[in-house]
């Protein structure tokens, strides 16, 4: 004999957006009732749901009785005890937030554009001054639990560098590349067709995703503050076929990482860009849409964490993880633990030693090999190996460097860039964990 489950507490929860992840998670928050009053101990129910639309058509387990396009006033209910931002974007997102959090509510959100800018810091400071949570795990790597293990599981371990796959859409679009030969525009319009890549995908491709992550994660791992915008990004438009098929000749899989790290003299390097990852790296084989993220600590030594990065149901299932910490801890009268942070003093750039494979495709004469490896000697990057293949009069030239400074890795390809006989720069992928 069964009996229904009952709690003297009800919580009441507003949820502003119900796109892919906002209707996803209203249908767990339905469907899951019991077993999340039990978890959170209260009943978890739902205040109302802000839209920008309301005559759009809505899945079948959305209620329309709740839909409002109100959010500002959903925010400012009274009744509500909890706020849940899937809106995404700066605005109207950040203006509703601030207002949750200025009227003590705890806020979920998924929106790592927001958090990753300067208005982001503000809204974290405001969170701990009014003691409630601004809980983000979603914003970073989907289903992944990565936020709440560097806060909480490793919170005690010095953390020397977090790097991983953090967009799901750039890796599709790689591994379709490797596995297909195809060319970038190909895969890229194959993943549009299937709902991985949006209409406008620059975020993704572009590497902007990938840089608002990289810069939450120096915040939760290593406690600076790092705006998207101080990021150094490269996305992955000019990599071609040919890039990924000498990549795997050298043993190498080429993957969009997002990498923050500690310098020699403790200052951060945040970046993201194209890396040949050696297949014997655990990075290199994870395919797809898929996420993983590689921690390296000093006491715990080297952790990955894996799983989808992306989707309805994995993204909205990392909210409801959020959701359950935010009623508990309102509950209990405390919060999520929240260090303080620091300004990050960011390694320059150009200061940055990496080694790197550049890609040329030149006019196919004599003496240009000559004149190319001179442009790289007299910017002070040294040539660790090169191919040539030559086609109808023109060649493509692959070089592999050793170890240099990115100012001077920059300065040659401005060079390169200026010689007549250099028709085109192609891929220009650094190498990570290269033994030499």
């Amino acid at each position: 004999m069964t009996s229904a489950l009952s709690f003297d507490r009800a919580v009441r929860i507003a949820v502003l957006g119900c796109g892919t992840v906002g209707s996803a998670l209203v249908g767990i928050l339905q469907d899951r009732t019991d077993a999340l009053a039990v978890q959170s101990g209260a009943r978890l129910e739902i205040a109302g749901i802000a839209v920008s639309d309301l005559a759009r058509p809505r899945a079948a387990h959305v209620p329309l009785e709740l839909l409002t396009d109100d959010a500002a006033g959903l925010v400012a209910d009274p009744s509500v005890d909890v706020v849940v931002e899937l809106i995404g974007e700066l605005v109207p997102a950040g203006h509703l937030v601030r207002a949750a959090l200025e009227a003590g509510k705890p806020v979920v959100t998924a929106n790592k554009a927001l958090l990753a800018s300067p208005e982001g810091v503000s809204l974290r400071i405001l969170a701990k001054a009014q003691g409630v949570d601004l809980l983000y795990e979603a914003a970073v790597a989907g289903a992944i639990p990565l936020v709440r293990a560097l806060r909480e599981s490793l919170t005690g371990d010095r953390i020397h560098r977090v790097m991983g796959i953090v967009n799901g859409t750039t890796n599709f679009i790689l591994t379709k590349m490797s596995e297909q030969g195809a060319d970038y525009e190909d895969v890229l319009a194959e993943a549009q067709v299937l709902g991985l890549a949006e209409r406008d995908p620059t975020a993704d491709v572009e590497g902007y995703d990938a840089a608002a992550k990289a810069a939450i994660l120096a915040g939760v791992a290593f406690g600076y503050d790092v705006a998207g915008a101080d990021v150094m990004r490269q996305g992955i438009t000019a990599i071609r076929a040919v890039d990924v098929e000498f990549a795997e000749r050298m043993g190498y899989a080429v993957k969009l990482l997002a990498i923050v790290e500690r310098t020699g003299d403790d200052a951060l390097s945040v970046r993201v860009h194209p890396a040949m990852v050696p297949r014997s790296h655990p990075l290199a084989g994870v395919r797809d849409a898929f996420n993983a993220v590689f921690i390296e600590g000093e006491a715990a030594g080297e952790l990955m964490l894996y799983g989808q990065g992306a989707g309805g149901l994995p993204t909205a299932s990392a909210v409801v993880g959020d959701v359950i910490d935010a009623v508990r801890n309102r509950l209990a009268g405390t919060t999520a633990p929240t260090p303080d942070r620091q300004p990050a003093r960011l390694l320059p750039e150009s200061e940055l030693w990496t080694q790197c494979y550049v890609s040329l495709d030149v006019t196919d004469r004599p003496g240009v090999l000559a004149t190319v490896a001179n442009v790289f000697g007299n910017n002070g990057v040294s040539i660790r190996s090169m191919e040539q293949e030559g086609y109808a009069g023109e060649a493509r030239l692959a070089f592999v460097t050793h170890p240099a400074r990115e100012g001077d890795l920059r300065a040659t390809l401005a060079a390169l860039g200026e010689l007549d006989t250099v028709d085109r720069i192609g891929g220009v992928v650094r190498i990570v964990g290269d033994t030499e």
